[in-house]
């Protein structure tokens, strides 16, 4: 058993949607964080970086886990590779690359978040539980904490509820929505995954399962959701025939998520999710809100922009493209750059470009980008559904609509890569410099075709680039200009 007070712990996954929230949690309790990332970089925008030791390790780089390990008591596991075509291989090896590394490093424990089911699971499932056996399968004990569908702003689980739920006041249903779930508030998660530290070990591989105090099917869950949010009840229309292909594109459709990432979440929900027999609340004295509380705390923060993570946050790796690469040279590279100068400072303008997408859109020309977003939509992409995590504030690895933030520099540089189904690699990018004058501002949209059919869409959108990007620039400077003339003080 570990005392807080007296423990260091290393947190893997620490950008992530759990990880990002679990580190605070950690540090109210007086614990000493290592925040384990593939990139420093991806932790420059969370309000905790200074109060805790960040250090580049990845877990499927054996090398960098000897350094990463070293020194600490325990360990928390919080990585998985969903979304990718061949996630459970790459799970498998990442975590017998962590249950080496914690044996040599002489961990006391391992906590790891899994997934909550039994019987014939889904793929993901029985990865996710395939990972504890192996994280099990070196000398480090492991707790191992199991969860279904877990309730906070910005969680996957949470968005695909809010999203079907406020989009479809009539629904036909398949299957998987009359399927038992209990969910959990993202807050007592954390609870138990720090309680965790603190209770012994009796057996070397030690599954808990947790869950809040409603068991619900899906559907009822969507009924109880609209209740919580002041909505009508919904209409829901069974039609077993859906199948879970065909669900999965109705959920990318109407939701912000992937189509190959809602497949995995719906496959999953074939299986009943409810904890049975190892309760952690017999271990961990807690009592988890119910979930109208757990909707209602999701909500007040989606709604005032309070969100500290978000399930679309990933850990941006320099090693991915950038339109500045030597492997970009004597290749075809399609811009289309504009650049003003004005009285603002450049500290006013990089606030007006850092606030681009969500509710704050495109500065002009709306129309344009609801359509763009839309075919994106058709086409498998997010769109415009996945918004901002917060109005003003950006970090890099984020996502802003159908974009991820892939460079940052304060008060200077922000660069998005695009996310939309398209034929090639796209990105925009503004840079500003202080001038006597005040400063001067770039603004540059990068396209990398790919064949013939990148060369004719940047084509067929060039006359669309002539009204959109320099209403653009003049809309991010005229915000600037505005702010800057508001007096201080």
């Amino acid at each position: 058993m570990l005392s807080p007070s007296h423990t260091n712990v290393a947190v893997f996954g620490a950008s992530g949607y759990v990880g990002g929230r679990l580190i605070p949690a950690l540090l109210e309790r007086g614990v000493r964080v290592r925040a384990l990332t593939r990139h420093t970089d991806s932790l420059s925008g969370f309000p905790w970086k200074d109060q805790v030791e960040i250090v580049e390790a990845d877990a499927l780089d054996p090398a960098s886990l000897g350094p990463a390990l070293a020194g600490v008591d325990a360990a928390f596991y919080l990585v998985h590779s969903m979304g990718s075509p061949d996630f459970a291989s790459l799970d498998r090896q990442a975590a017998a690359n962590v249950a080496n590394a914690a044996g040599t490093a002489e961990l006391e424990r391992i906590v790891y978040l899994g997934g909550l089911g039994d019987g014939d699971l889904s793929e993901h499932l029985a990865s996710r539980q395939e990972v504890g056996r192996v994280l099990a399968g070196g000398r480090t004990p492991v707790i191992e904490l199991r969860a279904a569908v877990i309730l906070g702003a910005g969680s996957l689980s949470f968005e695909m509820l809010r999203y079907l739920t406020e989009v479809l006041p009539v629904m036909t249903t398949p299957r998987w929505v009359r399927t038992l779930v209990q969910p959990i508030g993202i807050e007592d998660v954390l609870v138990y995954l720090c309680g965790a530290l603190g209770i012994e070990v009796p057996d070397h591989h030690e599954v808990l399962e947790i869950g809040g105090p409603d068991i619900f099917t899906y559907a009822e869950m969507m009924q109880q959701y609209a209740k919580a949010a002041g909505l009508r009840r919904r209409v829901i229309i069974p039609l077993p025939m859906l199948t879970p292909r065909l669900s999965s594109l109705w959920v990318g459709l109407v939701t912000p998520i992937s189509e190959s990432t809602a497949r995995d979440l719906i496959e999953s929900l074939r299986n009943e999710v409810v904890v049975r027999d190892r309760p952690a609340s017999k271990r961990i004295a807690h009592q988890p809100v119910p979930f109208a509380e757990a909707v209602r705390r999701a909500l007040h923060q989606t709604r005032t922009g309070e969100v500290p993570t978000r399930w679309s946050e990933r850990d941006w790796r320099p090693a991915e493209p950038l339109p500045t690469d030597p492997a970009y040279a004597g290749g075809t590279m399609l811009q289309d750059r504009r650049e003003r100068d004005t009285s603002a400072p450049a500290g006013d303008v990089a606030w007006a470009f850092s606030r681009v997408g969500g509710a704050n859109g495109y500065y002009g020309v709306s129309w344009a980008w609801s359509i763009r977003g839309l075919l994106d939509q058709v086409m498998g992409g997010a769109g415009l559904r996945r918004g901002r995590r917060h109005p003003e504030v950006l970090r890099l690895g984020e996502t802003v609509d159908f974009w991820t933030v892939v460079a940052l520099e304060e008060e200077r540089r922000l660069l998005l890569k695009a996310d939309m189904k398209l034929p090639g690699e796209a990105w925009l990018e503004w840079v500003v410099d202080p001038t006597a004058e005040g400063s001067h501002v770039v603004q540059t949209a990068t396209f990398v075709p790919r064949g013939l059919w990148g060369r004719i869409y940047w084509s067929v959108l060039i006359p669309f680039h002539a009204v959109v990007f320099p209403r653009m620039i003049r809309g991010v400077v005229s915000a600037a200009e505005g702010r800057s003339a508001v007096p201080t003080g």
